[in-house]
């Protein structure tokens, strides 16, 4: 087991959620250290938000234990909303004020927020501080909810695909930001559809699909070692492609160069490749195991 429950951010066990017939959450198990990124990944559909909506405490669970930040979300005390920061998946309503404004009024909520100015800069909204919200661009609003998500200086940050909307520069940039508040000691808990945003920015990772975690690891084990087996592909004489696993990639290759050069084909093997199966890939075939959409 990862974490305890008493040095976890997050302890969930045997969480589950249905509405009437329709199953969403089928028995979730997961811990979050306290100081870890911990990306959840998975299908639209399989129940992402649903968890955090959970441990945010803003949807009731059918059934399991769910701890956060050693309390039951549904019955925290107030104080405990200030220590959790929440970025939800879609922009809430602004209203007719500035990034400057908004900042300032959510940072009066928190004993210890951060300064204005300092979480301008972090998300990158420096220059566009007195810019009315609605009039920024849907990037720039989504640096203002983490923005708003931040300020208080929280020990468990809750991101809802954060960087929707970012282009490449502005996702490094918030990628940097994520990792200042690590190192602080906050925890986080993210989903993503950004294979690449996990594997840079997670401690672990977690699949969630058919209502259930299927695997859980680092992001440079998940699979186990089966599934990083490299693969080689190409396309025979008839035009064919194929695609092998191999444990020893380059005694196959030998064997394909020396197949074609009997069809006379000298230059071997068109479009011969070979690969180690990127995180995408892993995760690809975990959710077609589980005969979940892809």
């Amino acid at each position: 087991m990862h974490s305890t429950t008493r040095s976890a951010a997050i302890s969930v066990r045997g969480l589950t959620k249905h509405y009437g017939d329709r199953q969403i959450l089928d028995g979730v198990d997961l811990d979050v250290a306290r100081g870890e990124t911990y990306a959840l990944l998975g299908p639209n559909g399989a129940g992402k938000s649903t968890t955090i909506e959970v441990l945010e405490g803003v949807r009731r669970a059918s059934a399991g234990e769910v701890s956060v930040l050693g309390e039951h979300p549904m019955s925290a005390p107030r104080a405990w909303k200030s220590r959790i920061g929440i970025v939800a998946q879609s922009t809430g309503e602004l209203g007719p004020y500035t990034p400057r404004e908004l900042i300032t009024r959510f940072a009066s909520l928190y004993p210890n927020p951060r300064g204005v100015d300092e979480v301008l800069e972090l998300v990158g909204l420096t220059q566009h501080a007195k810019t009315r919200a609605t009039k920024l661009s849907g990037g720039q609003q989504r640096r203002l909810d983490v923005a708003l998500g931040i300020v208080g200086r929280p020990e468990l940050v809750f991101l809802d695909e954060p960087t929707t909307g970012f282009d490449p520069e502005a996702r490094r940039q918030f990628w940097s930001m994520l990792a200042g508040l690590t190192s602080e000691g906050a925890a986080v808990l993210l989903t993503t559809h950004y294979l690449d945003e996990a594997e840079y920015l997670a401690d672990r990772v977690g699949v969630l699909t058919g209502g259930r975690i299927v695997a859980e690891a680092t992001p440079d084990q998940l699979g186990g070692p089966e599934a990083r087996t490299p693969i080689v592909s190409w396309r025979d004489a008839a035009g064919v492609r194929h695609e092998e696993r191999s444990a020893a990639p380059g005694l196959l290759v030998e064997r394909l160069v020396d197949e074609a050069r009997e069809l006379g084909l000298a230059e071997g093997p068109a479009e011969l490749e070979v690969r180690r199966p990127a995180l995408e890939d892993i995760y690809l075939d975990l959710i077609g195991a589980t005969g979940a959409e892809r």
